[in-house]
């Protein structure tokens, strides 16, 4: 025993472990966010895509977002096209490119589904101010690097 309580130290976690666990959240944050999209009568991948539009994205760079062949994306933003969840605009530095913008109908709509992601909502509620603070920082250090080969 060491430290001043009399409780042993606590061993660093195996980064298995860890995969397991961020693996673990991962999936069940997936199922979340894919019942939320569901009520909004959106597959999970339509979901996907319009969580991807902060601005313009060209399809080839949604493919690859979406680790999908270039074809899959266009039925995809078919289907929200259709729904006025998005449009699609020639790039203006090249015409040939088309780039996919969420209209203001699918902001909303994907602001609501996460909202609505009750149960990664409930997870982060047993957080205190301090645990989340930390979890945030955690996060963002990883961010990078996980999605540099993105």
């Amino acid at each position: 025993m060491s430290g001043k309580s009399g409780t042993a130290p606590h061993a660093a976690p195996a980064k298995l472990q860890l995969l397991e666990l961020l693996a673990a959240i991962g999936t069940a944050q997936w199922r979340d966010f894919a019942a939320a999209a569901a009520r909004h009568g959106l597959t999970s991948t339509q979901a996907r895509v319009l969580a991807q539009l902060d601005g313009p994205v060209p399809m080839r760079g949604l493919a690859k977002l979406l680790v999908c062949d270039a074809s899959n994306v266009t039925g995809i933003v078919d289907r929200l096209e259709a729904r006025e969840l998005v449009r699609r605009e020639p790039d203006p530095s090249d015409r040939r490119v088309k780039n996919v913008v969420a209209t203001d109908a699918g902001r909303e709509v994907i602001r609501r589904v996460r909202e609505e992601m009750q149960a990664t909502r409930g997870a982060l509620d047993t957080l205190d101010e301090a645990e989340s603070a930390t979890l945030h920082a955690l996060l963002e250090r990883l961010r990078p690097t996980m999605e540099k080969d993105a």
